[in-house]
Parts: C-alpha cells; structure tokens; sequence
C-alpha cells in the first residue's frame, strides 16, 4: 500500500518534470541559432583574436586559402586604437590588411541562404601607408556594397553591417581599389542568418498593399535602435547584434516615458517570431505616452533619422504590451513618414497573451522620403474604448538596393552606370521623346494662340473671381456698382473640385492660370526656390518685369484647401513692412497659386548656416530679429483681430534685397485673441513647438513667443534646432541652449565666427530675453512688445560699442600717423 502511494505521487511529480523538461528545450530551441556557415577574419592579425562573446576570429595565416590577390606580399598595419572604441569590439580595429590591387576573398557556402556581411574600418596610423587617402570599392557577386568608400573624414571606426541572399556555393568579396589608390580592410565576418530573419514581403507604404521582392535585394542595415533600454552589445545578441539607444533620435522626450521590466518574463510566441529576431532585452523596455491620461488622441511619440533620398528602406518596428494589465486594454496607430502603416493595432489580437514578442516590417519607398529623413510615429487611436497610450520597444531600418543592384550610387557591379540615360541607345529615345514633345508644344501653342484670338468678349466674368468686392484699400476701381454685385455673384458660385468656395477678402489680385505657366515658364523645376507643406514655391516674373514668388499647390487635400483659404484671408487683411505682401492669386481649375513678393536673400535660416553664404554680423543678426520681431507684434496686437502664427521658425523668416526681414507663411495662423486660448489640433514644426501646447493642445500667443525664443537661440548658435548627430543632451537646441546658461557656459556654445565683435552687455539681455521665451509655462513668458523692447536695447548696446570701437580706432591711426611725422 505504501508503494503504490509512493508511485501515485511520484507520477504528478513525474508528469511537472516533463512539462518543465519540455518548457526548456523549447526555449532553448527558440533561443540558440548555430550559423552553417561562419567565417570570422581578423585582417592584418598574426593570430587569433578572440572577443568576449566567445567568437575567434581568425587570423592572416589561417585564411591565405581565402584570398585571392595579385600582390606578391602581404601587408598588415598595427597600431593602439582610441579608447573612445568599445572594448568588446577593440581587437578587431587594431590591425588592418591593405591592398594595392583588386583582391578578392572567396567562401565556400555549404548552404544557400542569406548571409551577414559585416565589415570593420578605421585608418591606422602608418607611416608606409596613409590609410585616409584610400579610395576604393567593395563588391559581391551581385551587388555593391561600397562604391569609392573613403575614411578620409573618419577619425572614429566605421562599421558596415549587410543582410545578402546567396544562391551560389561560392560567395565572393571583392575589394577595388581606385586608380593610383589602395583598399584596406580591419575585420571581416561572412556568417549565415536565420531563414525567417527577413522575408519576402512586408507592408508597402503609399499605397498600402502587400510589398514583395525582399528575397532578391540586399540590405544594408542604417539603424538598429533598443526603444526606451540599453544598449545591446553582441554578448547580449543570439545574432550578434548591436542595439543602440533612442535618446538621439527621439525628437520630443518630453512627451514620452520609459517603462522596463524583467527580461525573464518576456514570452516568444509558438509561430513568427524568435530571439532571433530580437532578443528579449529590446521587448522588455519601451517608451510610451507621458502623462497618457491628459493627452489627446492626435499626440505621437516620435523618432527621427536621417537617411540617404534616393532608396526604399525596410523598416522592422518592435512592440510588446509591458504596459497593460489586461488584454485589449491598449490600441495605437503606426505612422512612417506621416504615413499611416496600422490603423488601431490591438497587440491582444496578434499575440493573444500580454508581455509577448511582436514585429511588423514595412516599406517606404524613396519617393516618399523628402528631407532625407524617416520618421517613425506611433500614436493614441480615437477609439472609445482602450487606454489613451502607445508603445514602440525598438525600431531597425535597412537600406534596400536599387536598380543597380547598389547600397551605394548608380554603379553595378560590372562597372556600368544604371541611372537615367545609362545608354546611348537611351539617350538615343529620350532625344526622340524630347522631340516629339517640342512638336506637340508647337501644335498646342498654335491652337491656343488661335483661340485667344477668337474669344468672345467678357469672357473674364466666367472664369474668374472678381477684384470688385475688395476692400476700399484696394488700388482697383469698379466702373459702376452694378457691375460689381454682377461679377460678385458669379464668382460666389466659382469653388474648388472639393466644394470650398474661396473668396478674398483684400486688396489682391487675380491671376489666370496660364499667366501663372508664362510667369514659371510652365512651373519649370530649376525655378523652385523652396518647398513647404502647402508645397512648391517659384521664382517668377510677370509681364511687366516684376519678380515674384509663385506658390503652388496641389489642392489634393482638404489640408492643402484650408492653408490656401487662411494665408489668402489672413494675408488680405494685413499690411506691415514686415511682413510679406500676398499680390495676388489664382484658384481656377482646381489649381490654387499665391503670389507674393519676391525675397531676393531667401530664408534667414540660409544665412545662419548650412550654406556658402556670408557670415551675417551680429549688428545685422539683431536687426533681422528686430524686424521679425516687429511683424509677429503686429500679428499679435496691431491687426483687426490678433492672430497667433503658429509656424514661426527662421525658414519663414524671408529677407529682401536690403536684409529687411518679412514674416511668412501664415497657413496655419489662427485667430486668438489677447490673453485668450484656444482648443486646437497641434500644428507647428518640431523643434519650435511650445511644449505647452503640445501637451494641452491649447494655443495661445504665448506659443509663438516660444517658437521665437528657439530662433533667437538658432540665431545665437547657428545650428540646427534639432540635431540627431549631436551627443543626446545637445540634441535639442532650445533644452541645451537653457542648461548652458544656467551653467554660465553660454560662450561656449554661440557661433565663434562672430563671438569676438559681440558686445559682452548685448549679448547678455538678448540670452536673458531669448531664455524667458523658453519658459515652460506660458504665462511666465514675456510678451511680443517685451521681446521687441529688449532686442532693441541688445541692438542699441552693440551700436554704441561698436561706435567706441570705431573711435578709438580713429584715435589709435591719428596717434600712429602723428608718430610717423615726427619720426
């Protein structure tokens, strides 16, 4: 009896020990990946390497079979490395192999499949061989990895990570150097990747559909990013992998909140998705809303990174629910690019259990990427039910090759230039195309001219808006009354192809639309001179001779129709040398143009930094401020209504022929009264945004007093508002430009090009004005006509040093001169 109570409970026993035995190898399955193929270089060593994760990498003498070169010697270059290199990845970048002629390695591949390619540089000092002139290029069997790749502007190591399908038992890696130039490579690693690392479809942005073709590109991985944790070394990588942190690129860290939580407890589903994919580190931290409670549906946590124009990019967004106590508790959509990607995502619907592992990919075409950067959103839906919130645990972004089959430029890998008239025989066609569509131009031009002249009279009353019902400060005139209401109502039965009717209310102009073409020289691209959300902006030239600039929108959206109605509205009613005269505009045949006056010095921005103009004295950087300064008080309180900008930002700071500055751009100005706020969807650019606003999606006139304080700040310091490349506390302008000074290290940080002739008195009331407007609350922020007073004494101060300097100058030349006489 007691033995068979004994086995009785010996069997529960026995049957936990199996579920537990089960539980483990599964994980462990899930967990270890052992590459078929793994071949690890350490170029230029004369012996193994081996590095803390416990990859050997082997040296010179043990990988001669692999290489294949013309050279008679080999070269290797030894030298101490910067400590500022990670110490994992230290040994690799010690040493380096060059070489003067083509050479290439060969790998054997016992299984075809995609592979890691992933290659070290850093120019070792030498004295035989200065590595930072080397040009040169790597390649494939099918594909370019490099073209003409130089470390020349490197002083730190460069490394380059690649995802390449094989199908040949042979993998080849070719190194060309340029003519009269060498290649050198540090470390090599050839290993094999997971089947179901990368497949051949993911979600097409714009148009949403279905994306395939994943199996025959190359991939060049640009950012592998561990949302809201650490960093991950490759000890902490079943793949090896590095994951770096997103306080770079997280563009707005005021609205987020990181959230972690044990890695152990994180789950992998039965199907998709493996450590392989990510290891549990990334899915136990992530970054969500901040203060979810009080935010309203439209608020995105945001991250940005910058990326070459001309490439489709992969980019594989990681999420997992660590946030939610129960299920279907947490829905939020995805945005790339501004791009809606998933509408609601219910985390609960995919993976059926909280804590577990989830990742979608997309793919953003090159034509949607217009700034040379990706932006990845993830934002609270308007759904009643769930949480207001959202997550993202990590993000990667992969370049994908182009036509050339290319990670870099034009170029196969045969030599031949793939890009637009490659080939004779194509310019051959396109000069026949161009042809032809000079005819078609003759012929349309006759029937035109032709039909101009045949025109019926009044035919203007049909196919326009009239001049008539203007204000009295319009310069036109009406002939009688009664052609005014004739031309006034049929006007107000003229809309656009969406139904909004849009009627002037100002002193301006109408253009026809084929005045608008003769102005552009049919809107032709080399007269763009800038480009904005309502979009393309040309330099034009009216009949009589006067240079204007042309806006044109697409009238594609209902957003593009509001920003036409309000700059034409608001810019109708306003009139201040500062800011910029609308002359007239068009809205015919669905086609919607503004004209304003032309701004022969362009945006202030252009000549703060970022181009080859000259450096614009403090004297003058005053007085633009001044000026700018003077039209949004006019805004604010000399106009019928005051009116808030709510895009102030130097790029809508226009400069004339004589430096005078001109607000512009009033699309997405509001009507808000003094000391009055207003419910409204945030509108603005990134970088400028008032924080209070962003959060309470209340506007007042206090947000452009802080967008104002960012461009006194991008005026002091000549750099961009928002810089991704900078260390993480630098990134954002107006946060670092407050901490410098409540540090006394302003000096530090001002544009050294004019820091010698800044008057120490001046440059103290413009920091303290400029640091007010950043005030975190909007009722501690000075107003318009308090900014304007202080940057008016800032101006003053510096005029009256810069006259004693002058003075004394005079006094110093006279002395000298009374010297030489005497002597």
């Amino acid at each position: 009896m007691d033995v068979e109570n004994k086995g009785t409970r010996l069997k529960p026993t026995f049957l936990l020990f199996l579920v537990i035995l089960h539980l483990f190898l599964s994980t462990l399955a899930k967990s270890s990946f052992t590459p078929h193929v793994n071949y690890l270089l350490d170029c230029g060593s004369s012996h193994p390497t081996q590095l803390t994760d416990g990859r050997t990498f082997k040296s010179d003498r043990q990988t001669t079979s692999l290489l294949a070169t013309a050279e008679d010697v080999q070269i290797s270059l030894h030298s101490n490395l910067s400590p500022s290199v990670p110490s994992s990845l230290l040994p690799l970048y010690q040493t380096a192999r060059v070489f003067q002629e083509e050479s290439t390695y060969s790998f054997y591949i016992s299984k075809t499949s995609r592979l890691w390619v992933r290659l070290y540089f850093f120019p070792l000092s030498n004295p035989s061989y200065n590595l930072t002139t080397a040009v040169f290029s790597v390649q494939t069997n099918h594909h370019v990895l490099l073209h003409e790749f130089s470390a020349r502007n490197n002083d730190s190591p460069v490394f380059k990570e690649y995802l390449v399908n094989v199908s040949d038992s042979r993998f080849s890696l070719k190194f060309k150097p340029k003519k009269s130039s060498f290649a050198f490579i540090n470390a090599i690693e050839v290993v094999s990747a997971p089947d179901a690392l990368i497949s051949d479809s993911a979600t097409a942005l714009s148009p949403l559909a279905e994306f395939k073709g994943l199996f025959n590109s190359a991939l060049e991985v640009s950012y592998r990013i561990n949302v809201g944790g650490p960093t991950i070394t490759p000890d902490d990588d079943t793949l090896a992998r590095t994951w770096e942190t997103d306080g770079s690129y997280n563009i707005f860290p005021q609205g987020s909140e990181t959230i972690s939580v044990s890695k152990k407890g994180i789950k992998y589903p039965d199907v998709g998705v493996t450590p392989s994919i990510a290891p549990n580190l990334v899915y136990a931290s992530a970054v969500h809303v901040k203060n979810a409670t009080f935010m309203r549906p439209n608020f995105n946590l945001s991250w940005m990174v910058n990326v070459e124009r001309s490439y489709s990019y992969l980019i594989r967004m990681h999420f997992c629910d660590i946030l939610s106590r129960s299920l279907n508790q947490l829905y939020f959509n995805v945005y790339i690019n501004g791009i809606e990607g998933v509408s609601a995502l219910n985390l609960s619907s995919q993976t059926k259990a909280l804590a577990t592992a989830f990742y979608q990919d997309f793919v953003l075409n090159a034509r949607d990427i217009i700034n040379g950067s990706i932006l990845v959103q993830v934002g609270p839906t308007n759904l009643p039910q769930g949480t207001t919130d959202a997550i993202l645990n990590g993000f990667e972004v992969m370049k994908i090759s182009n036509i050339a089959d290319s990670l870099d430029g034009l170029y196969s890998v045969d030599g031949k230039y793939k890009g637009p008239c490659s080939t004779p025989m194509e310019m051959k066609i396109l000069a026949y195309v161009g042809l032809a569509l000079a005819v078609t131009t003759i012929l349309l031009l006759v029937i035109t001219c032709t039909r101009w002249r045949k025109r019926p009279q009044g035919w203007e009353n049909h196919s326009r808006f009239s001049s008539c019902p203007l204000p009295v400060h319009s310069p036109i005139s009406c002939s009688s009354k009664s052609s005014c209401r004739g031309s006034t109502a049929s006007s107000s039965r003229k809309s656009n192809k969406h139904g909004n009717r849009v009627t002037p209310q100002g002193p301006k102009r109408f253009f026809p639309f084929s005045e608008m073409r003769q102005a552009t020289n049919n809107f032709e691209e080399k007269r763009v001179i800038g480009v904005g959300g309502f979009g393309k902006v040309y330099l034009g030239t009216l009949k009589d001779g006067t240079k204007v600039a042309i806006k044109r929108g697409s009238g594609n959206s209902e957003q593009g129709i509001n920003e036409f109605r309000t700059e034409l509205e608001m810019l109708s009613k306003l009139r201040h040398r500062h800011l910029v005269s609308l002359i007239g505009f068009c809205d015919e045949n669905s086609e919607m143009v503004l004209v304003y006056e032309y701004m022969a010095n362009g945006p202030f921005r252009s000549h703060i930094y970022g181009f080859d103009l000259p450096c614009l004295s403090w004297q003058k950087r005053l007085e633009i401020c001044i000026g700018a300064a003077r039209g949004l008080y006019y805004l604010h309180t000399g106009a019928a209504q005051s009116i808030t900008h709510r895009d102030v930002k130097t790029t809508n700071i226009l400069l004339d022929e004589n430096y005078v500055a001109k607000v512009s751009d009033f699309g997405l100005s509001k009507v808000v009264p003094d000391e009055a706020q207003v419910s409204t969807a945030v509108k603005g650019s990134f970088g400028y945004l008032d924080p209070e606003y962003y959060r309470s999606q209340q506007l007042t006139q206090k947000s452009d007093i802080y967008s104002f304080g960012v461009v006194l700040f991008e005026v002091l310091c000549a750099r961009p508002v928002i810089c991704p490349t900078r260390p993480t506390e630098e990134i954002n302008l107006a946060e670092w430009a407050k901490k410098q000074h409540r540090r006394g290290l302003v000096n530090e940080i001002i544009d050294q090009r004019i820091a010698v002739t800044m008057n120490p008195q001046s440059l103290s009331v413009f920091v303290e004005i400029a640091e007010k407007c950043l005030a975190d609350c909007g009722v501690d922020r000075p107003s318009m006509g308090d900014v304007l007073w202080h940057l008016e004494y800032a101006l003053r101060l510096q005029e009256a040093a810069s006259r004693i300097d002058e003075a004394e100058d005079k006094r110093a030349s006279i002395a000298t001169n009374e010297d030489l006489y005497f002597l």
